[in-house]
């Protein structure tokens, strides 16, 4: 192995003793600063700044691999790593001179606390002489210019400190001439003019002592304005006296004490959590200790500054800041509790060796003192308990990625990351107001993509900060691609990687396990039952409870149906699944999420059988696997499937999706269908879109004709609840051709039925028979069958064919109560009613709707319920009993409204529109029966555009608009159909709200 210098030129010498250096300034540039920072991972965003300080090749990060492999070549033993952070080049003391130093500048301090001061200068001397001139003097690298400056401090430290060591044991006389040197060099550097003012005095030179102190007064006014500081005057006024002026030891810290670092000034939000730590630290009672947890990256650190700098009125005597380094390297508490004395005042041999000894000691100091200590970044309870002060009027702050459960009486405040308006506060303020608010709509994709943890909107906001000219939507898009995001998310020391990498590593083999495995499930909110489907191993519970007290996972309490939930924050989860791709083969980890997809379709489909199915499409048995879980599980998550659907249904979705993206669509359409059981029941259309749209374009791409065309039969469905009847009849009748070419009747009898009762809106009953009919006879379910019959109802209404559509009424009633479920028999009702009201039979169909309507109250059928209020509207208005007839009216509207769909909430406006005539309101009347109109003519619905021109053609009568009333009524007879029983029972129903009321 080759030693290497720094201090100086840099220099290789191999074994033999012949000096080298790399070809190439690269290379060289490269070493340097590798070298500089030797034991220590240097980033690679450093190393590339370093390298190429103005612009970067694109190829930078090959380069820089090139680079780095060409050293290993060159030089023999050469170690660097490459790890989580960057590059690291590992090397003994005894082999870098800067090593070498630092050894013996540390011994050197050793030996001087020990007393020793002939031995502390031999090690400093050991030290300095590392030194052979200026830090790579000869190789100009801008981006050093700092750590090289640090060092030529650190070489100036130690020959002062071995200065004192000299002075102390009597060596005097010969550093005069050095000393004279230094100040030449450092004119301004009171340390040394005091060191030689001492020597010059104790050789019986008085007068020169004086005049040094008189030159340096005269620099210091007029080139700082200010007088020499109290050590110099101290040894001046000594010198004046003739005395010796040893330098006296420090004197120790006072109270007040301060080592709080400075407060960040671009904090963002966190105004309550800063008002609860200091309710909870200034409550002036006992010894108060608050626990700050969160995730890596969440600004825990930053919380606890920000907190303590609010809180220093509070406590007058100090705030001390103690780094416990918990996350990487946890600090030795005898070496903590040292510095803390040290601190305090306590010095030398004043300070035991005894860990305990140290610890009482140290509450000694703090007794009856009003004194806040900040514990940073602690790594157990164990590494905190003996820095608990133990008397009232002190206060601990303590941060953690670890929950610290062992530590009791502790407050626990858990930081979830910014809110979405705290969060873009935080880049405004890092990559300019104007620029954000410029780009807002890529900003906040910039903030959701790092999941709004301060950590990574840091480094987001430091990036568009260096390059004024990156558009934030280029940034935004690196960020949304998983592969690379995390490689995004780093600048200069700061990286989200390498600090989730730190509690990561702090795991148990088997939490770092679960770890992974919860990294393949792209959900980011999860209940226990999938998390230790994933984990499947006994010692499932102690890894979750590991994770949870590491931070890495949220325990976030029970959901409604009483399980567990706990949260993954995105990046969190972003690096888990990084480590499942290289540490885990592909098998394993299919095999992993097949086992977790297999538990959610299971449940999903015991559930959605324990709803009503309302959707009227078909529910597949194929490709359901068994239920892994346990029965005792099933039916407790499943106790009111209605429930377990609303706290899993934006993870069914998902799923979805992740589905699709692996291939896995036919169990993506199982799970799919199962949950349009709730969606549809519950009129969550935008979701079951959404996900057909996914499905359809998955399917489509990867030529599977079956899955698209099930999928486009689906959408068809929410265009005809929407009343786009002209498009969902055309996507119908497409499907319906498709699948009758891949043999798939029971799909094809569904799509059939919903054609026929399309076609009844659109007024061509006819076609609507047929279509019905031909779907009957391709059933193959009752389900399908039942659905087919009452389409051919509503179309046997339209051509006036009463009895027979009554006849196929009673025959669904039966079935209906012979099944004991209220949907279907709600829905039976409504169905028998209206054929019964058309047969002449008004008090029978007024009896058979409020049944319906009762029965439907007792279901979450709420669609159906709606259709059944409108029905009874209608038929109470035949009665003549207008009040209950528009209230019934009301009540299915606000329903209709809130299930979004339109051409039933229209349906009513028209008739409550028609009770204002009623009223003497038909001039406020006239306009909603035209937004009604226009609307109907869009859906393309012919009898209901023909009703609402009757009902408008009587409002322009009763505002004595004679010619618009005329026009009304010509266009209305022009959409007449002949026999549609229907439409002219409607009309008459409609028009006789318009009469007014009697008195």
């Amino acid at each position: 192995m080759p030693r290497f210098g720094v201090l100086g030129p840099l220099t290789i010498e191999d074994p033999p003793g012949r000096r080298t250096t790399p070809r190439g300034d690269h290379q060289r540039a490269l070493l340097a600063v590798l070298l500089l920072n030797a034991n220590s991972s240097v980033p690679v965003d450093a190393l590339v700044e370093t390298l190429w300080p103005d612009t970067p090749p694109k190829s930078y990060s090959s380069n820089l691999h090139t680079y780095v492999s060409r050293l290993r070549a060159r030089f023999e033993g050469l170690e660097i790593e490459r790890d989580p952070h960057g590059y690291r080049l590992v090397v003994a003391p005894a082999d870098l001179d800067l090593l070498s130093f630092r050894e013996a500048a540390a011994a050197g301090k050793a030996a001087a606390r020990a007393g020793d001061p002939a031995a502390a200068a031999g090690h400093y001397r050991r030290a300095l002489a590392e030194w052979r001139g200026p830090v790579l003097s000869g190789l100009h690298l801008p981006r050093l210019d700092a750590d090289v400056a640090r060092l030529e401090s650190e070489r100036l430290a130690a020959f002062e400190d071995c200065v004192d060591a000299e002075l102390s044991d009597g060596r005097h006389g010969e550093l005069t001439g050095e000393l004279q040197a230094m100040i030449t060099e450092h004119p301004l550097r009171e340390r040394l003019a005091a060191q030689l003012m001492i020597a010059l005095h104790r050789a019986g030179r008085q007068a020169d002592s004086l005049a040094v102190h008189r030159d340096l007064r005269a620099t210091l006014v007029e080139e700082l304005g200010v007088e020499p500081g109290a050590e110099v005057r101290r040894v001046h006024a000594a010198v004046l006296r003739g005395e010796d002026p040893v330098p006296s030891a420090k004197a120790a810290p006072i109270f007040p004490i301060c080592q709080l670092p400075p407060d960040i000034a671009d904090l963002a939000g966190r105004e309550s959590e800063i008002a609860k730590l200091s309710e909870l630290l200034g409550d002036g009672t006992g010894v108060p200790v608050a626990v700050v947890t969160g995730e890596p990256g969440a600004g825990k650190s930053t919380l606890a500054v920000a907190t303590a700098h609010r809180l220093r009125r509070s406590f007058p005597d100090g705030q001390l800041f103690v780094p416990l380094a918990g996350a990487s390297d946890p600090r030795d508490l005898s070496d903590v509790l040292g510095d803390l004395l040290r601190a305090l005042g306590v010095t030398g041999p004043a300070i035991p060796d005894d860990v305990e000894a140290r610890a009482a000691v140290y509450r000694g100091r703090l007794a009856d003192r009003r004194v806040l200590v900040v514990l940073d970044d602690a790594a157990s309870p164990e590494q905190v308990r003996a820095l608990l002060p133990g008397t009232p009027g002190t206060a601990v702050l303590i941060t953690s990625r670890r929950r610290l459960s062992g530590l009791a009486g502790a407050d626990r405040l858990p930081l979830a990351p910014l809110s979405g308006a705290e969060a873009m506060t935080l880049l405004a303020r890092l990559a300019g107001p104007d620029r954000v608010g410029a780009e807002r709509a890529d900003a906040e994709r910039i903030a959701k993509a790092c999941g709004n943890l301060p950590l990574a909107l840091r480094i987001a906001g430091s990036r568009l900060a260096m390059r004024p000219g990156l558009p934030l939507g280029k940034l935004a898009g690196r960020l949304e691609d998983e592969v690379s995001r995390l490689d995004e998310l780093q600048v200069s020391d700061l990286q989200v990687r390498g600090s989730i990498a730190l509690s990561y590593q702090a795991l148990s083999p088997a939490a770092r396990r679960a770890f992974r495995l919860i990294g393949r499930c792209r959900t980011l909110d999860l209940p226990a039952w999938a998390v230790t489907t994933l984990i499947d191993d006994e010692g499932a519970d102690e890894a979750i409870d590991e994770l949870v007290e590491a931070s890495l996972l949220e325990a976030t309490g029970l959901d409604a149906t009483g399980e567990q939930r706990f949260r993954v924050h995105d990046l969190v989860r972003v690096y888990a699944t990084e480590l499942g791709r290289e540490r885990e083969t592909r098998a394993e980890r299919v095999a992993t999420v097949a086992k977790v997809s297999d538990a959610a379709l299971c449940l999903a489909d015991t559930a959605a059988r324990r709803l009503p199915r309302t959707v009227p499409m078909p529910l597949s048995d194929h490709d359901v696997p068994a239920q892994p879980l346990e029965t005792e599980l099933v039916e407790r998550l499943l106790r009111d499937p209605g429930t377990w659907f609303s706290v899993e249904r934006a993870n069914l979705v998902s799923a979805v999706s992740s589905l699709c993206a692996v291939g896995w669509r036919r169990k993506a359409l199982r799970i799919l269908e199962r949950l349009s059981a709730y969606l549809y029941l519950h009129s969550h259309y935008t979701d079951m879109r959404t996900s057909y749209e996914t499905l359809r374009d998955a399917a489509r791409e990867a030529e599977d004709r079956h899955i698209a065309v099930i999928a486009d039969a689906n959408l068809a469905v929410l265009l005809h609840v929407r009343g786009e009847y002209e498009r969902a009849a055309e996507g119908y009748r497409a499907c319906s051709k498709e699948l009758a070419e891949l043999g798939d009747l029971a799909t094809r009898a569904w799509v059939e039925t919903n054609l026929a009762h399309c076609l009844v809106g659109l007024g061509r009953a006819g076609e609507s028979l047929h279509a019905a009919t031909q779907a009957r006879e391709m059933s193959t379910v009752e389900d399908s069958g039942t659905h087919a019959r009452r389409a051919e109802s509503a179309a046997l209404h339209r051509l006036g064919k009463i009895s027979e559509a009554l006849e196929i009424d009673r025959r669904i009633l039966a079935q209906a109560r012979e099944s004991a479920d209220d949907r279907q028999l709600g829905v039976a009702l409504q169905g028998l009613s209206w054929s019964l009201m058309l047969d002449g039979r008004q008090e029978e169909a007024l009896a058979t709707i409020e049944e319906s309507v009762r029965v439907l109250r007792r279901t979450t059928a709420k669609s159906a319920l709606a259709k059944s209020l409108r029905t009874q509207g209608a038929i109470l208005a035949g009665a003549g009993r207008r009040e209950g007839a528009v209230k019934a009216y009301e009540n299915a509207r606000r329903l209709a409204g809130a299930l979004e769909e339109r051409p039933r909430e229209l349906s009513c406006t028209r008739a409550i529109a028609a009770s204002w005539i009623g009223d003497g309101r038909a001039d406020r009347a006239i306009p909603v029966l035209h937004r009604c109109l226009d609307e109907f003519r869009a859906m393309g619905g012919k009898p209901a555009t023909g009703l609402t021109l009757h009902v408008l053609r009587r409002a322009y009568e009763a505002v004595g608009e004679t010619e618009a009333a005329e026009a009304a009524g010509e266009e209305a007879k022009r959409l007449e159909v002949p026999h549609d029983a229907n439409a002219s029972t409607l009309v008459r129903l409609l028009l006789s709200l318009t009469e007014p009321a009697p008195a």
